[in-house]
């Protein structure tokens, strides 16, 4: 639906952009699903985490980040997903994406909304080989008060955060600007969050080189 170009992407080296692009061609395999923390793999290589509010479209970012078409399946069912998944890029395995599960699913028992926080934040403050978390935001609708509250949590935790705003397709450029600016804004107030907008459509491959290099150069720090 966008009618012009897209903000211009952080910029990254080439050669790191066409070294994740490589390594993100290669292995990528979904490795466990852990519903507490006693089920997480040992902390043996750096991990950077997906995290945003139910169906921003986490599964197809990772999916579209990995070239896959179905490693990281898609619900219609807001607040399906309660585990973390973890899966492995590179052969050796390089680091591992976690897909945390979605938050502000509003028919949710209030059992599980808690259930959800304990885990998630236990996740965020106890990971010593969380290196980044990826924050996603509808492009649609912006930053809401439930992603504020995540921007918080992961301030809390210490843990840098980059913003990615999805489906950018789905608006028009103008209003996509106005969304990118509002949510930049936002990430000002935050101390962990990085102050660049990434700007991203999985299903038109918007910002995805950008994005990798940038996965990349977050689990090599």
């Amino acid at each position: 639906m966008s009618d012009v170009p897209s903000p211009a992407p952080e910029a990254f080296d080439p050669e790191l952009v066409e070294r994740a692009r490589a390594l993100f061609s290669g292995r990528a395999d979904f490795l466990l699903s852990a519903p507490a923390l006693k089920f997480i793999p040992e902390p043996e290589v750096p991990e950077i985490a997906l995290a945003g509010r139910s169906n921003v479209g986490k599964s197809s970012l990772l999916n579209a980040i990995t070239g896959r078409k179905a490693l990281a399946r898609a619900s219609v069912t807001p607040g399906r997903t309660q585990e973390l998944n973890f899966f492995e890029i590179g052969q050796p395995t390089k680091f591992r994406l976690v897909d945390m599960p979605g938050y502000g699913f509003a028919k949710a028992p209030p059992a599980v909304v808690e259930k959800w926080r304990r885990l998630v934040r236990d996740f965020l403050r106890g990971r010593v080989v969380l290196k980044r978390t990826l924050l996603l935001i509808d492009s649609r609708h912006g930053a809401k008060p439930v992603d504020v509250e995540m921007m918080q949590m992961l301030d809390e935790a210490a843990v840098g955060y980059r913003l990615v705003l999805t489906k950018a397709d789905k608006v028009k450029a103008s209003e996509l600007e106005a969304v990118r600016l509002a949510t930049q804004a936002e990430a000002r107030k935050h101390s962990a969050a990085f102050p660049q907008i990434h700007v991203t459509s999985a299903e038109l491959g918007m910002g995805i080189p950008e994005l990798r290099a940038a996965v990349l150069a977050d689990a090599e720090t």
